[in-house]
Parts: C-alpha cells; sequence; structure tokens
C-alpha cells in the first residue's frame, strides 16, 4: 500500500540515492522472522540490490550506529544504506519505534524506510506514514511490490 504522495518520495529519494552509476542501492533488511528476512533478502537481490539483513531493530540500530558505539559505526555504515525496509511486528523494538529512531537521527532521517506487515491496520499505516515512512507494504512481500519500489525508485532518479 503506498502511503503518500510520489513527489515526496521522490524528493526524499533523490537526496539520498543520487545516481548509483554502476552501484547497487544498498538496503537493510530487517525482520524478527527468518524465513520473511530470507524471502526479503532474495527478493532484493533478485532486482540488484545489495542487501544486508539483521533480526531486530536493536540489530539494525547497531548496524546503523545509533547504538551504543554511535559515533564509529555511523561514520562507517551511514552513507551505504540507500532504504531501510523493516516489519511492524517485532520483539523488543517494533518497526514503528526503529522509524522514530531513524527519524530522529540529523545524519539517518534522510533515509527512506519502508515498513512491512502482515496486519492491514489502518491506524498503524497512518501513524507510520505520518512519522515519516515513505511506504507501507503488506506481507508477505511479493516480487511485484518489490518491481513497485525499484520503480519508485527508479522514477525519482530520471
Amino acid at each position: 500500500m503506498d502511503g503518500g504522495g510520489s513527489r515526496e518520495f521522490c524528493s526524499s529519494m533523490d537526496k539520498i540515492l543520487g545516481d548509483y552509476g554502476d552501484h547497487q542501492p544498498h538496503v537493510l533488511a530487517v525482520d524478527d522472522n527468518l524465513i520473511d528476512r530470507k524471502l526479503v533478502e532474495k527478493l532484493l537481490k533478485n532486482s540488484s540490490c545489495r542487501v544486508t539483513t539483521a533480526e531486530n531493530g536493536l540489530r539494525a540500530l547497531e548496524y546503523l550506529g545509533l547504538g551504543d558505539d554511535e559515533r564509529k559505526t555511523l561514520e562507517k555504515n551511514v552513507s551505504k544504506v540507500n532504504l531501510i525496509i523493516t516489519d511492524y511486528c517485532m520483539p523488543g523494538m517494533t518497526g514503528y519505534e526503529l522509524l522514530k529512531k531513524i527519524k530522529e537521527s540529523s545524519i539517518l532521517k534522510e533515509v527512506p524506510v519502508v515498513i512491512m506487515s502482515s496486519e492491514n491496520i489502518p491506524t498503524r499505516i497512518k501513524k507510520c506514514l505520518e512519522e515519516g515512512a515513505q511506504m507501507f507494504m503488506l506481507k508477505p512481500l511479493k516480487l511485484s511490490d518489490v518491481k513497485k519500489l525499484k520503480f519508485d525508485l527508479m522514477n525519482c532518479r530520471s
């Protein structure tokens, strides 16, 4: 489900992605369910994306440099992640809480975040989009979802 204006989406994507040239966009995929995480990883890799996975929000924050040793990791990883796609329902930290942490970061706030959920709850979707999520997609993710996401990314670049 696309939850926002494509103009805002493209503006945000242009700032982050620029022109890949020969480089693949790098996506951080976050999901506590191994099968869902592997599915998202496979779909993204088949769509010519480089993928890093994390099994929960805390691991994602550590990778992004928003964990305990923030500065060193942040400088190393922030420029490498072009998009974050995360499950909503995860133990410890929800995708919504992860989204909020990312959008509170002065360095990471421009990185587009896509939220996924197996539950189609309009109030949840609205809350995520209002907090700054670029899109909200229903699980299980399908190749057509990834193609749509990639189409939106490519349209922003043209």
